[in-house]
């Protein structure tokens, strides 16, 4: 069973976009990584959530509540995210 990503954004981000766009991407190349389950929160929506984690910069990628990568994406780093998600 995959572990959950978490994923914080803003609306308007263009890392956050970016980051959606990559994501695809890597859905496209491999197909199990749309198993593993995405919860996407905005920071801007839910605040009081958003404060209680230790990042600054989005989008920000946490699994198991461990903080993955954090700022401007790349492929490579999007990619760690979810092989850790499948890892036991």
């Amino acid at each position: 069973m995959a572990k959950e990503v978490l994923m914080m954004v803003m609306a308007g981000c263009p890392h956050c976009q970016r980051a959606r766009q990559m994501m695809d991407e890597l859905f496209a190349a491999h197909p199990e990584y749309k198993q593993v389950p995405l919860k996407c929160v905005d920071e801007t929506v839910e605040k009081e959530f958003a404060a209680s984690l230790d990042y600054y910069y989005v989008p920000t990628f946490f699994v198991a509540g461990q903080k993955l990568h954090e700022g401007r994406p790349t492929l490579e780093a999007i990619e760690r995210v979810f092989q850790a998600a499948l890892m036991p």
